[in-house]
């Protein structure tokens, strides 16, 4: 296992991605489990299995492709993964981040994260979006932080600051577009939780008390890597399924499949209309 990424590893792949795209992208954007479909919608594309390059974390979740794609996006200049790998496939932090270190080489200067995500807010509905607006580092509370281990200072600095992780301009103009296009926006706490068994209902009323109002297996290490490099986010979660707090329902990875496609379309609607107002 990759423990630690060195600058050399970062940039032998942040090599081998530039060499098959046709632009530094601007925009980069990582789509979570059932929300691949948004790919799609990048015109001039060029798409690039992450098997074919070096030091890149492959996938075993279904729902994860595991390809970039390089192209427009309303004009910009974007970078997508389609697909994201997790701690809790036996990967480290380091490595499961390494897509974000190999952006911020390239000269991203804003990253959209999405992913699929549990309520904890009794009042989330499966198939809404949540403008994450702070999270909870759960797993990196308890240790497993992607910036353990020696700093890269071209890359940051070694105590960076996550007082404002999410871009509130970039909150901003998301509320705007929801507003015009009349699409169901909730805005919450995300907590990144290491999986990959779902949560017990105790599990859920805890981080409700606490105030948690999703909760997900990813995201928030790509978060810190991102601010660690300055680079600005806004993160979304598509809610996928209802808050269980008293253990009377199943969750299931397909329910969470289906309802990416549902929200799919809400999320291209929502990240269309913020590209444009960049």
């Amino acid at each position: 296992m990759i423990e630690y990424l060195t600058l050399e590893m970062i940039d032998q792949t942040t090599d081998a991605v530039r060499s098959r795209i046709q632009a530094p992208p601007r925009l980069g954007l990582i789509l979570g489990s059932g929300l691949g479909g948004l790919a799609s919608a990048v015109e001039d594309a060029v798409s690039i299995s992450v098997t074919e390059l070096p030091n890149w974390p492959v996938s075993t979740v279904p729902g994860h492709v595991g390809r970039l794609v390089a192209g427009k996006l309303e004009g910009q200049t974007a970078l997508v993964l389609q697909g994201r790998t997790h701690f809790y496939e036996g990967y480290s932090m380091a490595h499961i981040t390494l897509p974000v270190r190999v952006m911020q080489r390239l000269g991203v200067e804003i990253l959209i994260v999405t992913n699929a995500a549990g309520a904890v807010n009794p009042t989330f509905e499966p198939g809404e979006l949540m403008l994450i607006t702070d999270h909870l580092n759960l797993v990196g509370m308890a240790g497993h932080s992607p910036l353990r281990g020696p700093n890269l200072d071209e890359l940051g600095p070694r105590f960076p600051d996550m007082s404002r992780a999410y871009d509130r301009e970039l909150c901003a103009l998301a509320r705007q577009v929801a507003k015009e296009h009349r699409l169901v926006l909730r805005e919450g706490v995300y907590a990144c939780l290491a999986g990959p068994s779902f949560e017990t209902p105790a599990d859920l009323r805890f981080l409700r008390s606490i105030g948690v109002d999703a909760v997900g297996m990813s995201t928030v290490p790509e978060v810190t890597v991102a601010r660690h490099g300055g680079i600005r986010v806004l993160g979304i979660s598509g809610i996928s399924n209802k808050a269980n707090l008293d253990g009377d329902t199943i969750t299931t990875h397909e329910e969470v499949l289906l309802a990416g496609e549902k929200i799919t379309p809400q999320l291209i609607t929502l990240i269309r209309g913020v590209l444009k107002r960049l």
